[in-house]
């Protein structure tokens, strides 16, 4: 598991919650004057995760308003960026005359922790807020800073093009924090980092002047969303993927050579995954053979081979074996 501290503030007495919260928070992100209706029993929750040079933290909070003005401007510690995610809720960010409104799991902004900015957050109902923050450090984007000084709280798009395999790649590290190594930190900060610059550098129409690490990861994120988004297709191959991203089939496969996988083999893992899954759906009821060439193994006898080479049990023992431990 990623290294990672999670705090739940309902397990301390309501009247001590919010002032234990505000300091978590404080540490995480940068100190605020914070004002809510929810100050005697403020129930929320924190997830900071380490991923080698950044540092992404998951909140869960009641609706609230965020100040922070230049006195404690001045007090900031550190050169750091903060890219801000809602999943749920609203969000209107203003800094440098800039104010702008993020609609959850359609924008993501910008932030500079060290000029003053206020933040309203606001949760849907009586639920709480989510978001999703990361603190990169100034050192980390090889962009100018008098540039992205510009994009403070702009609204850049996260459900479409490389600002969605951004947050897709921050939601499911967020959701499965248990399903990385510790030594893979370092990678997937680097990952986000990359595609964070893309999607900057596309911003201030600057794309030419990414680093070649920077377009090799960028470029390759959108290859596994593709695929992600294509594994029912009876047309998805490496060659179909590689005309649909206007590459050759060697550029495709010289993407993944420091890949413990290659192409065809990734497109066959995450096709057998969606088999294990459907199989293990108790309102899935449909027949094994169904199931298989919907994800693209029409022959029973290979699909069955391949799913017992991959997760050591016949798709049928697999289903049985799911349904025993449910019932």
């Amino acid at each position: 598991m990623l290294p990672n501290m999670v705090v739940d503030t309902t397990v301390l007495p309501p009247a001590d919650r919010f002032a234990f919260w505000y300091a978590l928070v404080a540490q995480e992100t940068a100190p605020a004057h914070i004002s809510s209706g929810h100050l005697d029993n403020f129930v929320a929750y924190v997830q900071a995760i380490d991923l080698g040079r950044i540092r992404m933290t998951s909140l869960r909070y009641p609706s609230l308003d965020a100040i922070r003005p230049t006195k404690l401007v001045r007090s900031a510690e550190g050169d750091v960026y903060q890219l801000t995610l809602p999943l749920t809720g609203h969000s209107t960010l203003i800094q440098d005359r800039a104010e702008s409104t993020l609609e959850p799991g359609k924008h993501f902004t910008l932030l500079d922790p060290a000029r003053r900015h206020v933040a309203r957050h606001r949760a849907d109902g009586a639920g709480l807020a989510t978001t999703i923050t990361v603190q990169i450090p100034h050192a980390a984007l090889p962009l100018a800073p008098d540039r992205l000084r510009r994009l403070l709280a702009t609204p850049m798009p996260s459900h479409l093009g490389v600002g969605g395999l951004l947050a897709h790649h921050l939601r499911s590290i967020a959701a499965h924090p248990e399903q990385f190594e510790p030594a893979q930190a370092e990678i997937l900060g680097g990952v986000a980092v990359d595609l964070l610059t893309a999607v900057l550098a596309q911003y201030l129409d600057i794309e030419d002047t990414l680093s070649p690490e920077a377009r090799h990861t960028t470029l390759r994120a959108r290859v596994v969303d593709f695929i992600d988004r294509h594994l029912d297709s009876d047309e998805l191959n490496p060659s179909s993927v590689a005309a649909a991203h206007h590459i050759s089939l060697r550029s495709l496969h010289r993407l993944f050579e420091a890949e413990a996988t290659t192409v065809a083999e990734l497109i066959r893992s995450k096709r057998l995954e969606q088999c294990r899954r459907d199989l293990g759906n108790p309102l899935l009821r449909q027949p094994v053979h169904v199931i298989a060439a919907r994800w693209g193994f029409p022959d029973r006898a290979h699909f069955s081979r391949l799913f017992r080479a991959h997760y050591g049990r016949s798709p049928q023992e697999y289903r049985m074996g799911v349904a025993r431990q449910n019932g």
